[in-house]
C-alpha cells in the first residue's frame, strides 16, 4: 500500500499561500509567479488572493467594509502570506490590510521583488520598497499592537485596532519602540534568486518560520 501511495505521488496536506500585491500595476507578473507556483503541483499547492478584477471593483462600490471581509476570506485558510513587491506596493492601504490580517491569522512571511519581470510589454520596473518595513508591532499597556509608517512617522495602525498574538517564535516588543514586520520575514527577488526554481523552498522557510 506504501508503494501505491509514492507511485501515485499523493500529498498529505496542501501549502496555501496568500499573495499580496498591487493589482492595477503587477498583476501581469503576479501571474506568471502564481503559474510557476502550481505548475504540476496543483494536488499540492493552493494560492489565494487572486481575484478578478471586477470583484475589486465591485467591492470597492460597496465600501471598505466589503473589501475587509474579501481579504478575510481568502486569507482565511492559509499558512504562508507572500507580498509581491513592485515599484509602489508599500503605500497600498489594501497591501497594507492583507499584512495587518496575515499578522493576525499568525501566518509566516516574506517578500518577494518582481520588478526585474518583464510586463506584457517586456518592460521591467523600478525596485520599490518592501512593504514590510512599513508596518510594525510595539508594545502599548500589557498588549501588542499593529503600527503603520505615515506620513513620514509611525502612527498606530487603524484599520486594524485590536491587540495581536505573535507567533511563538518571533521577538516580541518591549516597549512602544516598534519592530518592523521585515524582521521575521525573508526577502528574495524573484529574477535574480531564480524564483522559477526556489519559491517553494523560500515558502516553506517561512512556514517554517513560524511553525507551520
Amino acid at each position: 500500500m506504501n508503494s501505491l501511495f509514492t507511485s501515485l505521488q499523493i500529498p498529505t496536506t496542501k501549502r496555501r499561500v496568500f499573495f499580496s500585491f498591487h493589482y492595477q500595476s503587477d498583476v501581469w507578473r503576479v501571474n506568471q509567479v502564481r503559474q510557476s507556483w502550481r505548475y504540476n503541483h496543483e494536488y499540492s499547492r493552493e494560492a489565494e488572493g487572486f481575484y478578478d478584477g471586477s470583484i475589486w471593483e465591485r467591492s470597492k462600490r460597496t465600501g471598505p467594509d466589503s473589501l475587509k471581509n474579501l481579504i478575510r476570506e481568502g486569507i482565511k485558510n492559509t499558512s504562508v502570506t507572500c507580498v509581491l513587491v513592485g515599484s509602489n506596493t508599500f503605500e497600498r492601504r489594501w497591501v497594507r490590510y492583507e499584512i495587518a490580517r496575515s499578522v493576525v491569522k499568525g501566518n509566516g512571511l516574506l517578500a518577494v521583488g518582481i520588478h526585474r519581470m518583464g510586463n506584457q510589454q517586456g518592460y521591467v520596473s523600478n525596485e520599490g520598497p518592501n512593504p514590510l518595513d512599513y508596518m510594525a508591532v510595539y508594545k502599548a499597556g500589557d498588549s501588542i499592537r499593529l503600527a503603520e509608517f505615515k506620513n513620514g512617522k509611525w502612527v498606530k495602525y487603524d484599520d486594524y485596532t485590536q491587540p495581536v498574538t505573535l507567533p511563538a517564535t518571533w521577538i516580541k516588543p518591549h516597549d512602544t519602540n516598534v519592530i518592523r514586520l521585515s524582521r521575521y520575514a525573508g526577502r528574495y527577488c524573484y529574477k535574480e534568486q531564480l524564483g522559477s526554481t526556489n519559491f517553494s523552498s523560500w515558502v516553506r522557510q517561512a512556514a517554517a518560520d513560524v511553525g507551520r
